[in-house]
């Protein structure tokens, strides 16, 4: 069976991106190439950002028919252009959703593998439903109960992917032993994380490693928290999604895709590992800190 993408955000993103290149073969302004296809400038800037979900058969062509693409080309746009009109199970639960998170959690469900580093909070993949709950109830403005349930009820759903084969989906995790000395909801609900920690550090597809605070300075806390999602290859290298780096704000979301920006954040996660623990010792550590808890 042909890998295609699987969720509306890759089709969405891959169309943007495709459409931005084209133009760009062309020579064309974005003003130009707006009014040769009959639409605003800010109508194509959208578009080239993927931030249209749903994009017109006949806006594809007449944007083809200004850059003169080829057959092949406009079949491939149409056909991206069809796939991003599909609903991922996530966009249900927009009301639990902060911001443009719903893009990175597109992401997400679409990436074959996640990697994570994080100073303070665990991620979202890792967390228990009351871990997640302590963390949700210092939302400002306060989230109700019945909001907060749906956070609950989406993370859930994200972390059906653990239960995939490491052939589909792995989850790598460094964090600051910081991460996990901050006892969110309390002790008791502090010391069930760790253990939960600990029991997924035995999936084939996550690995869990721990910086801990003897280590002094390195590079990590320079660089900060970030996501690094790849994406599966696709049959056609054209459509493959590259890889994307996410660093999450208060007041919004970063997305990074360039491959200099992607490298960069190569080079520092391996700086990032080699300050951690390795696996094992990283889940000794995790399970003293868990019996610290519960004494």
């Amino acid at each position: 069976m042909n890998a295609q993408p699987t969720t509306t955000t890759l089709p969405r993103r891959l169309l943007a991106r495709r459409l931005l290149e084209l133009r760009e073969q062309a020579k064309l302004t974005r003003d130009k190439a707006a009014k040769l296809a009959e639409m605003s400038s800010q109508t194509l800037w959208r578009l080239e950002n993927g931030q249209v979900a749903q994009v017109k058969k006949m806006v594809i062509r007449a944007l083809c028919n200004a850059y003169n693409a080829s057959d092949e080309d406009q079949r491939a746009l149409l056909w991206l252009a069809e796939e991003a009109r599909k609903t991922g199970w996530w966009q249900s639960y927009g009301d639990a959703i902060f911001g443009n998170v719903d893009l990175f959690i597109g992401l997400e469900q679409a990436a074959r593998r996640v990697t994570s580093f994080q100073l303070t909070l665990l991620p979202g993949l890792v967390q228990t439903a009351e871990y997640r709950r302590a963390v949700a109830r210092i939302n400002i403005p306060p989230l109700t109960d019945e909001e907060i349930d749906r956070h609950v009820e989406l993370l859930t759903k994200r972390q059906e992917r653990l239960e995939e084969s490491r052939e589909r989906f792995s989850l790598y995790v460094t964090l600051s032993e910081a991460a996990v000395r901050h006892p969110i909801g309390g002790r008791a609900i502090m010391a069930a994380q760790l253990r939960h920690l600990v029991r997924l550090t035995h999936r084939s597809n996550v690995s869990i490693r721990i910086v801990p605070l003897t280590v002094g300075c390195f590079l990590g806390l320079d660089v900060g928290p970030f996501v690094l999602l790849e994406f599966p290859e696709h049959v056609n290298p054209a459509l493959t999604e590259p890889p994307v780096v996410y660093i999450e704000g208060y007041t919004g979301a970063l997305y990074l895709d360039k491959p200099d920006e992607i490298e960069q954040y190569r080079t520092a996660l391996s700086a990032i590992e080699s300050a951690a623990l390795n696996q094992s010792e990283s889940r000794a550590l995790l399970m003293k800190i868990a019996e610290e808890y519960e004494a």
